[in-house]
């Protein structure tokens, strides 16, 4: 973590100091005045509701070492160390971009609409074992949280693997333009942020935006048509990558067996294996293949490494359920896109076959369309739809004329539904947006 004396950091952050606080030392950032641990720097940001700097004084009691403090704020206590800034978060950004240069790791950008963090997993375990390595904790991937992951780096990593955000145009640019990546990656475009940005064509191009900051590799999937017309014109470094033939590299022989997914990326021969499922991991572990052999990593080395593979909760989880079935908690997030994925997952298997589906969240006006198309997906396929939540019903609606399907009011009585249904043939993959909690069904039915 940075670790600065405070005349130190307010020539980072572009602040004022009285000096005679100037030799204190600092030892990371905080900005939650309840986590504060010895010697931090408290961030206090000013927002329409609460303003920070009311606990500023209770952070130092606490043991932080030093605040910020915004100059339209009045009332500066003079009798604890204060760095004065125009801006709170703009004074953290500023800190943590400086930091970054004087670190001077290799930097790799990751964004999409689904698989930022699988993919930012996978790369990590990929390159771990040979380099140090710093990946974003969580979900922290936006102008406060890409920030503080930054001053959370260690002076001798050498890689830093970033999340990056967005929920509107420009939030992306400035991101990429502040870590300046050596590598930028899109792993999708979805739906997520329909609302805010009013087509897939606009997501694409605000997902687009992290190559603003790019310094060489530009890594995208080469099977969405909505980014092929943006990387014709990016003049720099760029690799395709996806399942069709007119990819740079593309994903092959994909086989699932006992829980695992197995394929190959080109050029070359080598097998690989991750210990998922789903099509959708063989890409966003192909961006990790990608990655390693950036670094100088053989097929076979980075073939090792991709099979001690330890995801984030959530995503494609498997957890052992009642009589030996297999339950899969993918409820960290959902897309209509992932969604479909996740029912390819689910007709790839074997034994009887059930999905859980909830609500996705923030699709605006186009919410009962995009549910309805996920439904229609079920055309030919052969599983029990169970779905929960306000706009799945939609889903249920179209899977019931292809298949078993049925809705719930209430999350607890599709626990109930399964209960009885379970025995050592059964899979059940949950999915549903993190607002809905679908994993509570999982929880229920283990009780």
């Amino acid at each position: 973590m940075i670790k600065r004396t405070l005349h130190e950091i307010a020539q980072m952050a572009g602040g004022t100091l009285n000096e005679n606080y100037g030799a204190v030392e600092v030892a990371g950032v905080a900005i939650d005045s309840r986590k504060i641990e010895n010697s931090v720097l408290f961030i206090p940001f000013k927002g329409e509701h609460t303003d920070g700097h009311r606990f500023v004084k209770q952070a130092i009691s606490d043991g932080a070492a030093a605040s910020f403090w915004q100059n339209d704020v009045p009332d500066a206590p003079a009798d604890i160390p204060l760095i004065i800034v125009d801006d709170c978060l703009t004074a953290l950004q500023h800190l943590s971009k400086s930091y970054l240069k004087e670190v001077k790791p290799k930097v790799i950008g990751i964004t999409g609409s689904n698989g930022k963090t699988t993919a930012k997993d996978m790369v990590s375990a990929v390159l771990s074992p040979k380099f140090k390595v710093k990946k974003t904790i969580g979900n922290y991937n936006n102008e406060i949280g890409l920030p503080l992951t930054i001053c959370q780096l260690d002076e001798d990593t050498e890689i830093s693997i970033l999340e990056m955000g967005m929920s509107g145009f420009g939030e992306i640019a400035f991101l990429s333009k502040l870590a300046e990546p050596d590598i930028a990656v899109i792993t999708n475009i979805g739906e997520s942020h329909m609302r805010d940005l009013g087509s897939k064509e606009g997501i694409a191009k605000a997902k687009f935006e992290i190559t603003e900051g790019l310094k060489d590799l530009f890594i995208y999937d080469g099977d969405e048509s909505l980014l092929k017309p943006l990387a014709e014109a990016f003049d720099g470094n760029k690799a395709a990558l996806g399942l069709n033939e007119d990819n740079q590299h593309r994903v092959t022989h994909i086989e699932t067996t006992d829980g695992q997914i197995h394929f190959t990326v080109t050029p070359g021969s080598t097998v690989f294996t991750v210990p998922m499922l789903g099509i959708h991991n063989a890409r966003n572990a192909a961006i990790a293949i990608l990655i390693g052999r950036y670094f100088g990593l053989t097929d076979e080395v980075i073939n090792h490494h991709l099979q001690q593979l330890e995801m984030t909760g959530m995503r494609m989880e498997q957890v052992d359920g009642p009589n030996g079935s297999l339950l899969i908690n993918d409820a960290y997030n959902a897309s209509p896109t992932s969604m479909k994925a996740a029912i390819d997952t689910v007709e790839s298997m074997s034994g009887e076959k059930y999905i859980v589906l909830g609500d996705v969240l923030e699709l605006g006006n186009d919410e009962e369309h995009y549910h309805r198309e996920v439904g229609k997906y079920f055309a030919g396929k052969k599983m029990t739809v169970l779905t929960t939540g306000n706009a799945a019903k939609y889903i249920r609606d179209e899977a019931a004329v292809f298949t078993d399907a049925h809705h719930f009011e209430e999350k607890e009585a599709v626990a109930e539904f399964l209960k009885p249904q379970l025995n050592k043939d059964t899979v059940v993959l949950f999915k549903a947006s993190r607002g809905i909690a679908l994993e509570t069904v999982i929880e229920n039915i283990l009780q």
